[in-house]
């Protein structure tokens, strides 16, 4: 069955509004897995999500007692919040599934893999974080992907200019 341009994935698509992404995790880890999870925050740093204000670069995730910490995001002060406001770098807990957290924890146990935020939005009102079983890359893995990657660069520039007729 082909699926309809205008389905539920479009809508899903077009809901998912991206607040913070962390560009340098893909650079400096191998991405094996990917999960979505819920966070617990509070009023005021759903308003400084919501103003775009997020910054996930030394951001990290711990399983601890079972559960699973985001540490190190900085969330900004509400601006127009009172002595109510939040601390901006706080540890905030991710809401994932029991077999989930599970298996988390047995794949860190297993390997020296950690868990990093890729990236914090907005889905259907409600703030999501895209969180990656990852493991670190040495500098000569990232050596590796910067030459395949301009080696890849330059057979496409090269299939162009031949499709082209300026060989």
């Amino acid at each position: 069955m082909a699926k309809k341009p205008g389905g539920k994935d479009a809508k899903k698509q077009a809901a998912k509004q991206v607040v913070a992404s962390n560009r340098k995790a893909r650079h400096n880890y191998s991405i094996l897995d990917v999960y979505e999870a819920g966070v617990v925050l509070l009023g005021t740093e759903v308003k400084s999500l919501r103003a775009g204000q997020a910054s996930l670069v030394d951001a990290f995730a711990t399983v601890d007692d079972g559960e699973v910490w985001l540490r190190n995001m900085h969330i900004p002060e509400y601006r127009h919040g009172s002595w109510t406001n939040h601390d901006p770098r706080r540890t905030r807990k991710l809401l994932l599934h029991r077999r989930q957290i599970d298996m988390l924890i047995g794949k860190i146990r297993d390997g020296n893999l950690t868990l990093v935020p890729l990236s914090v939005y907005f889905s259907e009102g409600k703030v999501k974080v895209e969180l990656a079983l990852a493991r670190g890359k040495q500098a000569h893995d990232k050596r590796q992907d910067l030459a395949r990657r301009d080696a890849q660069r330059e057979v496409t520039r090269a299939l162009g200019r031949r499709a082209k007729g300026m060989t």
